[in-house]
This record gives C-alpha cells, sequence and structure tokens, in this order.
C-alpha cells in the first residue's frame, strides 16, 4: 500500500522543530519538578506547543524574522532559539538537567505521573528513577505521601507495567520520520533501482518494533557470463555496487548512531531521528524475488503462517525468495502473482492480520478499503479561540489546500480550562463568526462544531438549546479518565443519548505508550452507539489512533459510522489524516462506513437523522 513513507507529511517539515520543542517541554517539566515560577513554566509549554505545530522549520522562521511575531517567543526564547539553531544546544535547557538527577526524568514517561508527582516522590522518599519508585511501592511507602493513597500507588504501579510491556516499541509516526530518512538517503545510492518499506510499518500498525526496509538493486546481468558474480550466483554488473556494498553505505550514513550487525544481503542499525532512536533493518534482494519478499517480511506472522499452510496443501513451498514447485520457480516478482497462484485475490497490506482476510480473500469478499483520496473533510479541528495556533480563516483555507469540501471546527467546551475552553456566550459568537465567514468562502464549507466534554455524571458541558445551534457536536471525556468500568461506560452512554451529540471522541482516551485506555465496555458502547445513530470517532492523531484498528471493525460490524478526525491544533496538524484512514482501514472499513467519504449535502442529510 502506497500510506507508509508518505504517511504524515507534517513530519517532511523541519525535523529540528520537534527536536526544539521537545527541549521546551523538558525545560517546563524540571521547572516543575524543582517548583519554580508556574508563569515561566506555563510559558514554556505554550512555547513547545507553538513550536511543534509550526509547518515552518524554525531555522527559515528564524532567518526571516517572522518568528519574533509568532505566539508566545519573547526576546528570552528567541535568544533561545537562535542558541539552537546554532549551536544544537540550549545553555539554560543543559544547566536545568544539571540541576536534577539524568533517571528522575525517566518517571515522567510512566502514565498518570507527572512533575508535581515526581517532585513529591523524589523530596519525600528520595527516588530518583523507576527502580527506586518500584522499591518504594513495594516498601508500601508511596501511598503514604500526601495526595496519593492506596489508589493512586496501585495505578502507578500498573503505570510501571504498561511502561515495560510497551518498551522498545516507538510510534507510527516515529517510525514514518525514521523510514523517510533511511529511504531518502537509499534511494540516493548509485545503482538502487527501488526502495520499499516492509514489516509492520507497512501494515500501519499503531506500534512498531523496528523498521524493515527492502532495496532491488541493479537489475541487468552482466553480458559476460564468466564476469564477476553476486551473492545468488547470479552475473553481476561491473558498473553498479554490490549488495555487500549497499549494506555498508547503509551502516556508514550520518544517521547512524550504533551498526548491529552488517552481512552480505543485510544491515542493521539504531538510528537517531531528531525525536527517538529507531533500529532499521535493510535488505538487499534480487528484482525477481521481490514480491517474495515483500509478502514475507511485511507479514504478520500470523497471516504468513495461514499462506504457508495453503502453499503446503497445494504441494507448493513459499518463503522468502518464491513460491516454488519442487524447484521451479512458480511467482516471486509480485506479490499479486503470490497470491494469485494459490488461489486467492490480493490482500491489501493493512488487513494481513490474520482476522478473516485469508477465507475472505479466497471467497472474492475483500471490502474495497477507504482511501485517503476519498476524504472530502475532516472533523475535529481548534483554532486560536481554544488552544490552537490558527484562525478560523488560515484553517478554512488550509483545508481547501488539500482539497477537502469541509472543514468541521470543533473548539473545546468551558470545563476544559487548561486549554482555554470557550464559555456559551463565546461558542455562540464563533457560531455567527463561521457563519459570516461561510458567506465568503469559495470551495470550502466550515461546520461549527465543538467538543463537548461529558461531566461526571454524563451529562454535557453545554445546554441542548446551544447544541441545537451546532452542525456537528464530539462529545469527549478528558476528566477522571481512570473511574471504574461502570462510572465511564454510562458517562459515555449518557451522552449518547443526548440527541444533539454526532460523535463520540477519542472514546477510550488512550495516549499511546503513555497513558492506558479506559476501562471501557467498549461492547456496550457500541451497541449504544448503534442504536442512538452515534458516530465514532477515529482520531487520527498517532498518538491516539482512537478507535483502534479493531474497535473499528467490531464498530463497522455493528452499523457504527466512523468519524475521522484529525484533532488539528494547526494547519500543519491537518497532514495527520492518513493515520486515521489507515486505522480505519485496518478495521475493514469502506466508504461508506466513514462519514469523511460523505458529500457535503449527504452529511447534511445525514445530521439530521438523529436530532429531533
Amino acid at each position: 500500500m502506497g500510506m507508509t513513507v508518505s504517511l504524515g507529511s507534517r513530519y517532511n517539515h523541519g525535523m529540528s522543530n520537534a527536536a526544539l520543542s521537545a527541549i521546551f517541554e523538558q525545560m517546563a517539566d524540571v521547572m516543575e519538578i524543582l517548583g519554580e515560577d508556574r508563569f515561566r513554566i506555563n510559558s514554556y509549554r505554550k512555547v513547545a506547543r507553538v513550536i511543534a505545530e509550526t509547518p515552518t522549520d524554525v531555522r527559515v522562521l528564524l532567518e526571516g524574522g517572522q518568528l519574533a511575531d509568532m505566539p508566545g517567543i519573547g526576546k528570552s526564547t528567541l535568544a533561545k532559539i537562535d542558541e539552537f539553531v546554532k549551536t544544537g544546544v540550549i545553555t539554560a535547557h543543559q544547566e536545568l538537567l544539571a540541576r536534577i538527577p539524568p533517571s528522575l526524568l525517566d518517571l515522567l514517561r510512566i502514565p498518570g505521573v507527572g512533575p508535581k508527582s515526581v517532585k513529591t516522590l523524589h523530596q519525600e522518599l528520595h527516588v530518583g528513577s523507576i527502580a527506586d519508585l518500584k522499591q518504594a511501592l513495594d516498601d508500601g511507602l508511596v501511598e503514604t505521601l500526601p495526595g496519593f493513597g492506596a489508589k493512586k500507588a496501585a495505578a502507578i504501579r500498573r503505570g510501571i507495567e504498561f511502561l515495560e510491556q510497551a518498551a522498545g516499541r516507538i510510534r507510527l509516526d516515529q517510525a514514518v520520520a525514521a523510514a523517510q530518512l533511511v529511504v531518502a538517503y537509499l534511494q540516493g545510492l548509485p545503482g538502487v533501482d527501488r526502495v520499499v518499506p516492509a514489516g509492520s510499518l507497512r501494515r500501519c500498525a499503531e506500534t512498531i518494533g523496528d523498521v524493515d526496509i527492502l532495496v532491488v538493486g541493479w537489475g541487468l546481468p552482466h553480458q559476460d557470463p564468466s564476469g564477476p558474480r553476486d551473492r545468488w550466483g547470479k552475473p553481476h554488473p561491473t558498473n553498479e555496487p554490490t549488495p555487500e556494498q549497499i549494506i555498508e553505505s547503509f551502516t556508514k550514513a550520518p544517521f547512524v548512531e550504533r551498526v548491529l550487525g552488517a552481512g552480505g544481503t543485510k544491515g542493521s542499525a539504531i538510528i537517531r531521528t531528531e525525536t527517538t532512536p529507531v533500529q532499521v533493518d535493510v535488505r538487499v534482494v534480487p528484482p525477481e524475488s521481490l514480491g517474495a519478499a515483500l509478502q514475507y517480511f511485511t507479514g504478520s506472522k500470523a497471516h504468513n503462517v495461514r499462506l504457508r499452510e495453503i502453499a503446503i496443501k497445494a504441494k507448493l513451498k513459499l518463503n522468502e525468495y518464491g513460491l516454488f514447485q519442487g524447484d521451479k520457480m512458480a511467482a516471486g516478482a509480485t506479490e499479486e502473482e503470490i497470491y494469485e497462484k494459490m488461489g486467492l485475490d490480493f490482500v491489501d497490506p493493512l488487513l494481513r492480520e490474520d482476522r478473516g482476510e485469508i477465507q475472505a480473500a479466497r471467497n472474492h469478499t475483500l471490502p474495497q478499503l477507504v482511501r485517503l483520496q476519498d476524504i472530502r473533510g475532516d472533523f475535529h479541528a481548534h483554532t486560536t479561540a481554544t488552544d490552537g495556533s490558527a484562525s478560523l480563516e488560515e484553517m478554512a483555507q488550509a483545508a481547501k489546500e488539500r482539497g477537502y469540501e469541509f472543514l468541521c471546527i470543533t473548539d473545546h467546551s468551558q470545563s476544559t480550562v487548561i486549554a482555554n475552553g470557550q464559555s456559551p456566550q463565546r461558542l455562540a459568537r464563533q457560531i455567527e463568526q463561521i457563519h459570516k465567514l461561510n458567506a465568503k468562502l469559495k470551495g470550502i464549507t466550515l461546520l461549527a462544531g465543538a467538543e463537548v466534554d461529558i461531566l461526571a455524571g454524563g451529562a454535557l458541558d453545554f445546554e441542548n438549546e446551544l447544541l441545537a445551534d451546532l452542525d456537528f457536536v464530539i462529545a469527549s471525556i478528558h476528566s477522571a479518565l481512570g473511574s471504574p468500568r461502570e462510572r465511564v461506560t454510562t458517562r459515555t452512554l449518557k451522552a449518547m443519548d443526548n440527541p444533539y451529540v454526532t460523535c463520540i471522541g477519542h472514546p477510550t482516551g488512550r495516549v499511546i505508550g503513555y497513558r492506558e485506555a479506559m476501562d471501557l465496555d467498549l461492547p456496550a458502547v457500541i451497541e449504544h452507539a448503534a442504536q442512538t445513530n452515534t458516530a465514532l470517532e477515529v482520531n487520527a492523531d498517532p498518538s491516539r489512533l482512537d478507535l483502534k484498528d479493531v474497535h473499528c471493525k467490531m464498530a463497522i460490524e455493528a452499523g457504527v459510522k466512523l468519524a475521522l478526525g484529525t484533532d488539528a491544533h494547526s494547519t500543519a496538524s491537518l497532514a495527520l489524516m492518513p493515520f486515521g484512514v489507515a486505522t480505519a482501514a485496518r478495521g475493514w472499513a469502506t466508504q461508506a462506513d466513514v462519514l469523511n467519504a460523505l458529500t457535503l449535502p449527504k452529511l447534511q442529510s445525514w445530521l439530521t437523522t438523529k436530532r429531533p
């Protein structure tokens, strides 16, 4: 599928933005642990967010003088950014890090443990590492701290277990960034004909262990049969690099931090991106085996086991070199011919998880998956009215440039104070602004919406009288996510009973690698969504991907519509949509299952079906 390395074009712009944003975020964390000025802490967090969501590399903005005009960027901050651009470091950041044990920051990776908790743990129990914290938990000391208690101690213990289970895996967007870096480098090598990502990245799994990349080098054999031979015994063109040379070039690339292994056709290394270290495995394959290698190394393991079982029953042998009948290769150059020779329709990489796709391929009943080109709009976007960095007009223009017919503006409601949530009066004024702006806009329509908090008892943050004036209402839980199963489920079910709630936003509340999903009774939620004609969001932010793929499949089978939203807080974040599309497609979603694929008139008609 062509949705892998091109995924998330947001990450092509200034990778230095991500690194700089992380530095300011870490400075704020350290300052909070040290108990320093709250104003400066909040200002650094705002700077971190602004930089992360800025589509243009900070170097370009600094040189052009535009950086000083951006929100939150004062003289002091500007000087720090200038220092980072020139030297790669910020002295103030280094000085802050020197004031705490390095391992103390690891505590912030534990779900539910923030800087305030770290400060208390460090000051009261002298906890300086995750190992120290585990010992303090075992000794029963954590629950004795003010503001902690047995419940929070148990949650921290679960968080450590969750973190340890996720160790070594990275998010899909981080894998994409690494793959883009390596693919671009390999494509620039002489003699390389094709570079193709494989593995779980090609399947767009939500987390990735390591990035697999296949390389096809030279394609034409040497004319002289007595000439040099490659590792597979074929004549090798004397003027092209050997597989060993391609692997050597990869292992010596400037982004390689540590070489794990290098042989004749495979190299493995830890590479350093601007955000995280990533293991990348590169394999050189002959052109006649590319399809077989791509199929084999894409996986999943369960899918491949099923294929090999079919091959054995047909007296065939399937491996990474090809599909063989005895000693004769029956197929290998393309994946399509391998599936065809085995009596199967081609299975999209997104579906290769052994979830019924083999039987569907045999019965010719595979779905026509939703594609990025089917998407006509985005249902989840924030503006400067709350915690976004772009105005209504800027978001509308960016959506239009993406070819969208519509964009739904869903700024936060009043209870989300940290995100500058809107009061009823401010939302009413925004609705008027959207209507006036639509009268001027050409080629794009803004839908007036809101991301409305589901309160503790299941009530909504705004009255129905105001909700009735909105085109689209996302109801989301942002507080007390650790509540018992019955409580969070009841909150969600009650919200869906409201006739003005169009969609439940990021239904499980998870943040990949950081926060576990709520203990939500998803079958009950999906059943009630079907009964109330409420859509469920697929949040396309790669740190969420919520609903996840298997839950998308459950929703689709129940007849529930999916609403894809980037949760964009900037114009650049609108580019996250491919992650949501891939997640929905992994759940077997077709155009008919996704509200974003409707034309605006059909969408507007659907939106009236639930309302009184």
